[in-house]
């Protein structure tokens, strides 16, 4: 029988989480495997609640209580290396804790981990529910990706992993950084679901303008050095194009290119191989909500 973890990063949304589990207990009760949840806490400051339910087909519940703050994308990473140095599973599922990864997509990547058992699959967007303002700049982060790496990301944390596929990730040091650009840098034996975000269940998402900008310049900055050879290949062509024009108003893109690098530059030191292999140190305890022995 295989073995399946949902792997979930939360902070501060035990309502949602709560909801969550119920569905993701409803649609997986078909499953001829063994399904377990870990939940990694990054350190919120709101009690847990609304986690008492009782589970009919997960095996069991984790909450991997993180010490200090780490943000989304490092509690993934520090939840991959925590799965496989202390967990026995075929399979780890990433999904948001908030309802926009739809659990009953589950089953869908259920059905093609069986026909797929050696890939990798991410769940890519080809519907979202935000609104105009959202959907225009997100649109504008995937071509600016496409621009300067080479690469059109179509999904986010939603997918499956095998086993072999997260030793890979978990020794790379720009999973600190970003998790979707991780995979495509890593893993090329993928394939996809089409997945439609859903709605949130209870609060509205702490994704400012500032932080969605953020996060687009983390999973650009996994590519880096195509960025940079990118970057100077552009700036030949546009120079070369406005020799016979040059002035402080044709300057300015390259003004704004040249930031645009030093921040892709800045953000990729936060790559840390030595602050992923030290992530499990940051973990304060562990509760475990529902075990095998107690069914």
């Amino acid at each position: 029988m295989k073995k399946f973890i949902i792997l979930i990063p939360l902070y501060n949304d035990w309502k949602s989480v709560s909801k969550l589990l119920k569905e993701i207990d409803l649609q997986i009760k078909t499953w001829d495997s063994e399904v377990s949840v870990i939940l990694v806490n990054d350190a919120s400051t709101e009690q847990k609640s609304g986690l008492d339910f009782v589970y009919q087909k997960i095996k069991s519940v984790k909450i991997l209580n993180m010490k200090e703050n780490r943000v989304h994308q490092r509690c993934i990473a520090a939840g991959l290396k925590y799965i496989y140095k202390n967990e026995d599973f075929d399979r780890v599922i990433i999904m948001d804790a908030d309802g926009e990864d739809r659990p009953e997509e589950l089953n869908d990547f259920y059905k093609k981990a069986l026909e797929n058992p050696d890939k990798t699959i991410t769940g890519n967007r080809f519907k979202r529910s935000e609104g105009l303002v959202f959907k225009v700049l997100y649109e504008v982060h995937k071509i600016l990706t496409l621009i300067f790496t080479g690469k059109l990301i179509k999904f986010g944390n939603f997918s499956c992993l095998p086993k072999d596929h997260v030793a890979e990730l978990i020794q790379k040091p720009y999973l600190w950084n970003s998790y979707s650009s991780s995979v495509v840098a890593t893993i090329k034996n993928r394939t996809s679901i089409s997945s439609t975000r859903g709605f949130r269940y209870v609060l509205p998402s702490k994704m400012n303008f500032m932080a969605l900008i953020f996060h687009s310049l983390a999973i650009i900055s996994v590519f880096r050095n195509i960025v940079i050879i990118r970057t100077f290949v552009f700036l030949l062509v546009y120079l070369f194009l406005i020799f016979n024009s040059m002035s402080l108003l044709t300057f300015l893109p390259i003004f704004f290119l040249l930031i645009f690098v030093l921040l892709i530059l800045k953000i990729s030191m936060r790559s840390n191989i030595n602050g992923l292999n030290n992530s499990l140190d940051n973990i304060g305890g562990i509760d475990i909500l529902r075990d095998s022995n107690s069914r």
